[in-house]
């Protein structure tokens, strides 16, 4: 064997060895932002995760505002942190899909002490969705997101608060958290991390 025909073989292990750290970059977890605690929080007892059909149950609970075809059959609903980056990839990747799908966003507090509060701002705002692609635009820009309202109603941080006790009976741990019914297969799921627009729509079946 010569050592052109050894590179040539070695050529795929060695690109398969280098995708393997882009992989956990699809999700920001809590243990990703505690990763330079001095003492971080002890975890949680296992407990049994739903299934795809409990799951979705689970998501038709929440607070959120509905972006896209009202009318659709199929509704995805979407976990967020609003300091998750990848977050605002999934909320960029789901726009070419809004005429077919309907997505409900529900913000939670998970990550870092501002994502209540600019999660309930959010779904304060007029047009909460309108807040949201402001929000998503300056996160994917490198910047700090909108601004938190000066008084915000005790009821919308309630709300946010109830769904993050929500995303918890889930058993995920990182976000965004993507609840679905394929409309295709029939099938009920979650799937934790951002995908592209092709992903989404094989997601969702359609």
């Amino acid at each position: 064997m010569n050592k052109t025909t050894r590179r040539l073989q070695r050529r795929p292990l060695l690109l398969a060895l280098a995708a393997l750290p882009l992989a956990p970059l699809a999700a920001c977890s809590k243990k990703d932002a505690e990763a330079t605690s001095a003492a971080p929080a002890a975890a949680p007892a296992a407990a049994r995760k739903p299934n795809g059909i409990e799951a979705y149950a689970i998501a038709e609970r929440g607070h959120g505002f509905t972006v896209g075809a009202m009318m659709a059959a199929n509704t995805v609903y979407v976990f967020f942190d609003t300091t998750c980056p990848h977050c605002a990839e999934l909320w960029a990747a789901s726009q070419p899909l809004l005429n077919r799908l309907k997505m409900v966003w529900m913000p939670i507090g998970l990550l870092r002490s501002q994502s209540g509060p600019q999660g309930a701002t959010i779904l304060a705002a007029p047009d909460p969705a309108k807040a949201m692609a402001e929000h998503e635009a300056s996160l994917l820009a490198r910047g700090g997101g909108i601004g938190v309202a000066a008084k915000l109603p005790e009821d919308i941080v309630q709300k946010v608060k109830d769904n993050t006790e929500l995303f918890r009976q889930l058993q995920a741990d990182s976000v965004p958290l993507i609840v679905y019914r394929n409309a295709g297969s029939g099938q009920h799921g979650m799937h934790a991390g951002a995908v592209d627009t092709a992903g989404l729509a094989a997601l969702a079946g359609i």
